[in-house]
């Protein structure tokens, strides 16, 4: 919940140009990612099938914010950007696709978004992994690009075309490995 809180205050502090704050709040968001992960792993009783599926949302919700806002303020390619939205969007719906087939009738609203109804798990490729933490470093490099004055570094160009090769490469495993990344939980 922190993550999707603190989303669109990134957002503002990075239209408005405050780079220092943001990448503050940038490395705040990452601890409490850490700190949820680090909780859901050495404390059974704290996992949940709500916090199993905001956590995914949240970054999502997070990368999306982000990468957004930085391309308003001119530090990520509009090409880039739209690349990264285009993937997310197209997991979202597969995502979407995935629970219709998986849950069972009565497939009504109400059981359809109850997370305590999981049906299946998307587990996540080896390139979508590395694609995650690609884009991640994209975007602290962006936010202290305005902050240590290195904005038209070949090094941050260089790191826009390895995170638009890791994100049609993640696309396009997702889409060549299909059903071997969904495991179909039960049958509800």
């Amino acid at each position: 919940m922190a993550r999707m809180g603190l989303a669109p205050v990134l957002g503002y502090l990075i239209v408005e140009e405050n780079f220092n704050v943001a990448l503050g709040v940038f490395v705040l968001a990452g601890v409490t990612d850490l700190l949820d992960g680090f909780i859901a792993r050495n404390w059974a009783n704290q996992k949940s099938a709500l916090g199993s599926a905001l956590d995914p949302l949240a970054d999502k919700i997070l990368i999306s914010v982000l990468y957004v806002s930085l391309t308003c303020a001119n530090l990520i390619p509009v090409p880039l950007t739209s690349m990264i939205i285009l993937r997310d969007a197209a997991l979202i719906a597969a995502v979407f696709y995935v629970r219709y087939k998986t849950l069972s009738p009565p497939r009504t609203l109400s059981r359809y978004f109850n997370p305590c109804y999981a049906t299946a798990q998307l587990k996540p490729t080896f390139i979508s992994k590395l694609n995650t933490a690609v884009q991640l470093i994209l975007v602290a490099a962006s936010l202290a690009a305005p902050v240590f004055n290195y904005v038209d570094s070949i090094y941050l160009q260089t790191l826009w075309c390895i995170t638009a090769f890791t994100t049609v490469t993640s696309a396009y495993s997702y889409y060549h490995y299909g059903r071997k990344t969904v495991q179909v939980i039960k049958n509800k």
